[in-house]
């Protein structure tokens, strides 16, 4: 069992599955490279098409979902809670629990503070009331431990029972446990030798139990990750999943995607106050090759960001690959709309193929996951969209700025030569102060 982390860990996962499926080698074996996003998958099936022979590529639900079905535990794709499913279902909750307690100080937070906690405790593998005292969360100031917690625990419960009767038997976070604890009763021999994680900091650590289970004792797991990139909320060590090494870690530093300048702006980032805490967090070498400065581009008004994004774009694309990156679906379906369809690829989670190496690509932050792309243009940082003003209301400003900073820099880093930051009004407080680190431009 390998744990890593650093830079190019893409191209890692891929060569270290060929290695481990080679049929020369004595250990070789069935092997499984999964990843977080689906467009990663895509773009992993293309990059290494002619490599991986007897290696499947996936991303981690499809695998779970497969699995489950192969245990007649599935029920079609029909039987997972969506995003809004989930949100109807743990509002239906609130409102049962909110009848009986409605002065408890919990009921004045904000719906989604409740949800993630819903959803940290599906990540942790949590699964009793005693589970979950033993590993109580940091709650907002204002909501006492020793009566908040008993009241989420009901709440969950009833988001359960609410799911139960509308045919759900999961949701996208509480599948894993279910994967995990049925391999766990599972005597059939083990399907894959060898799994590969890449991006597995975006893996929760009952996601990771569940590969480790999936293989056999004489199998492998190979963990590539970067804590620096974890934007899915677990927050959590590799450590504290239980992956257990055989020898020391293997912490790959040297940076060969990003140019000296880009790599400067993202290890400042790490910098920042909302990073202290990274657990694994591992500073890379920085890169010798150089380029030029990132810009920081502050215009009047968001149509003149549109104007100049998309000439940006244009221009850029003419020459090799961009990409235009944003926080959330609204924005960037916003952005598509300022092209014309057929002229740009999404990144999105139906992708089938991966269409180029050139050209300009739209998606969010997290569809860009394991990405690269010559130039990326990042918009829309302003100080009140970034962090989003439903994060801060959600989890506070602490919290919000430390999710907002980690999704920041997977942004900046999928960037190899080029990178341009624009806003419409006072930049976001994410960024550092260094004048020697950003072109600041005002038009």
């Amino acid at each position: 069992m390998l744990g890593t982390a650093g830079s190019g860990k893409t191209t890692l996962a891929i060569l270290r599955s060929a290695y481990l499926a080679d049929p020369a080698t004595d250990h070789h074996g069935r092997t499984l490279l999964v990843t977080y996003n689906r467009a990663l998958v895509t773009y992993l099936s293309h990059l290494a098409s002619s490599m991986l022979s007897n290696v499947t590529v996936e991303n981690y639900h499809k695998f779970a979902r497969g699995y489950l079905n192969s245990r007649g535990k599935m029920g079609g794709y029909s039987s997972i809670a969506g995003h809004d499913e989930r949100t109807i279902y743990i509002d239906a909750g609130i409102a049962k629990l909110t009848a009986a307690h409605a002065s408890h100080p919990l009921f004045s937070q904000s719906s989604q503070f409740i949800a993630e906690e819903i959803r940290w405790i599906s990540q942790q593998g949590i699964q009793t009331f005693d589970q979950y005292l033993a590993a109580p969360p940091v709650l907002p100031p204002g909501l006492p431990i020793p009566t908040t917690l008993p009241l989420i625990w009901q709440i969950r419960d009833a988001y359960r029972d609410e799911r139960g009767r509308s045919g759900k038997l999961y949701d996208w976070d509480d599948i894993a446990i279910s994967v995990r604890d049925e391999f766990v009763a599972d005597s059939r021999s083990r399907h894959y030798q060898h799994v590969v994680i890449d991006e597995g900091q975006d893996f929760s650590p009952v996601m990771i139990q569940s590969l480790v289970s999936a293989v056999p004792v004489d199998g492998s797991v190979t963990f590539f990750g970067d804590v620096a990139q974890q934007i899915y909320g677990s927050r959590v060590s590799w450590r504290s999943a239980g992956l257990i090494l055989k020898g020391q870690p293997w912490l790959f530093k040297e940076n060969y995607r990003n140019t000296k300048q880009i790599a400067d702006l993202a290890l400042a980032l790490t910098k920042m106050p909302f990073y202290s805490g990274a657990a694994d967090l591992v500073a890379p070498t920085a890169p010798k090759a150089a380029g030029p400065l990132p810009s920081l581009v502050t215009l009047s008004t968001d149509a003149s960001e549109d104007k100049f994004v998309a000439q940006q774009a244009v221009q850029l694309s003419a020459t090799g690959s961009v990409a235009i990156l944003t926080t959330d679906h609204e924005t960037r379906r916003h952005f598509n709309s300022l092209f014309k369809t057929g002229t740009f690829t999404e990144l999105t989670n139906e992708m089938a193929t991966w269409k180029s190496s050139s050209g300009l690509s739209i998606g969010t932050y997290h569809s860009a996951k394991g990405l690269e792309f010559d130039s990326v243009i990042l918009p829309r940082l302003d100080a009140g969209r970034m962090p989003a003003p439903d994060s801060i209301a959600a989890f506070g400003n602490d919290r919000a700025l430390a999710d907002a900073g980690r999704l920041l820099y997977v942004g900046v880093t999928r960037a190899r030569q080029g990178l341009i930051l624009s806003c419409s009004g006072p930049h976001t407080p994410l960024l550092p102060s260094n004048p020697q680190l950003l072109q600041r431009v005002s038009l």
